[in-house]
């Protein structure tokens, strides 16, 4: 048996001044960063290089249409994974506080 969940749209993200230069910014530099980290991988990536280079320009590329036109649908990536970065060094703070030294 199949069951469909219908979720509710995301609403609109408020606008305010500067939100549509950081949100090109942002759309840009993760893509960026996938590439340079591909460009300096430690071992030869092969085909994989410029295949990822190709899909994170064509991603940035989306993104930074989403992000320019359409910026009240734009989600900032830094924003999402900064607070995930966040909780994971704080989780690791409290460890290292918790065990002995």
């Amino acid at each position: 048996m199949w069951l469909l969940v219908a979720r509710e749209p995301r609403a609109d993200a408020r606008d305010w001044p500067g939100r549509r230069w950081l949100a090109a910014i942002d759309a840009v530099l993760w893509p960026l960063l996938w590439i340079m980290v591909v460009q300096h991988a430690p071992q030869p990536v092969g085909l994989v290089g410029p295949l990822v280079t190709a899909v994170a320009l064509i991603c940035a590329l989306r993104r930074l249409h989403t992000a320019l036109m359409i910026t009240h649908r734009y989600q900032f990536t830094t924003w999402r994974w900064g607070k995930v970065g966040a909780a994971m060094l704080l989780i690791g703070l409290v460890l290292k506080l918790m065990l002995p030294a």
